[in-house]
């Protein structure tokens, strides 16, 4: 794997020019912004969004943390790949490892939301010793898929749907706003139309319909400490898979938040509490040898 110095990422506070990088992997180049010092957390965002969506958490992450925020293929500052419609989840989890493997960062804490808690938890079940916690936000992976499941994601998957809708969609499941997510919902507005994006997005949506990208027998190989905040109102990701989750992973902290898809955006200071005393309780925590 190779790093690269790129283009300054927008919306990454307290970086500077070295706190920049491109990091090569499976699933193309992406994009890096490390803010912060300490023990590394690393903010892995949702489908067809950004790591700017953390921007409302980071600074106050990053006063006890080296956070390090990745943009995923033709999303965020991460160019689209080469062949965009070969993304999926499995193929974004698999950028992950490559990207802490390029990036040399020992066991972490993973938080990601959406497919990038699919990507954090799949890490954590494969390799427990890589992971040294996780917060999974509305994560993707614990949902029961079935035939209407499976239609909708073929439909969604469309890059013509995606690239028609997802600014609407990302508004329709947006259920607190403010000023985080008018920023978040203008980035998806203007991604839509950006070259790979759509397939891109769309391949990630035909995925979560495959087998690969169940987590539900996985689930009970995660070792680490785990806190599961979601947000209540979630017409995308139900409630029946943070139970599941809750129930399948040893340990697994859950706490429901009145917010949509995107909590640490639509109500930052109340996932900021939920959040940060489960940080302090892992950072107490001896590490292993």
């Amino acid at each position: 794997m190779t790093i690269t110095e790129t283009a300054p990422p927008r919306g990454a506070p307290g970086t500077t020019a070295a706190d920049r990088l491109g990091v090569a992997t499976r699933a193309g180049r992406l994009a890096v912004t490390s803010a912060g010092s300490g023990p590394p957390i690393v903010l892995l965002p949702a489908n067809g969004r950004a790591a700017a969506d953390f921007d409302a958490i980071r600074p106050r992450l990053a006063e006890r943390h080296r956070t390090v925020a990745l943009d995923w293929p033709a999303m965020g500052e991460s160019p689209a790949p080469e062949r965009p419609r070969a993304m999926s989840a499995s193929l974004l989890a698999d950028a992950l490892e490559d990207a802490l493997d390029a990036l040399d960062i020992g066991p972490a804490i993973l938080l990601g939301h959406s497919v990038g808690g699919f990507a954090a938890a799949r890490l954590a079940s494969r390799a427990p010793g890589r992971v040294r916690a996780l917060v999974l936000v509305n994560s993707g992976g614990f949902a029961r898929v079935g035939p209407l499941e499976r239609l909708f994601c073929a439909v969604k998957g469309l890059p013509a749907v995606t690239g028609a809708v997802e600014g609407r969609f990302a508004r329709f499941h947006t259920r607190c706003h403010n000023e985080h997510t008018a920023r978040m919902l203008a980035r998806v507005e203007a991604a839509r139309r950006r070259e790979g994006y759509a397939e891109a997005v769309g391949a990630v949506w035909r995925s979560f319909a495959r087998p690969e990208s169940d987590l539900r027998a996985a689930a009970r190989a995660i070792q680490c400490e785990t806190l599961l905040v979601w947000g209540a109102r979630d017409p995308v990701i139900p409630r029946s898979a943070a139970l599941f989750a809750q129930r399948a992973i040893p340990g697994a902290r859950l706490t429901w938040l009145d917010t949509g898809h995107t909590p640490f955006a639509e109500a930052p200071g109340r996932f900021l509490e939920a959040v940060e005393p489960f940080l302090a309780s892992v950072a107490a925590l001896p590490r292993a040898a």
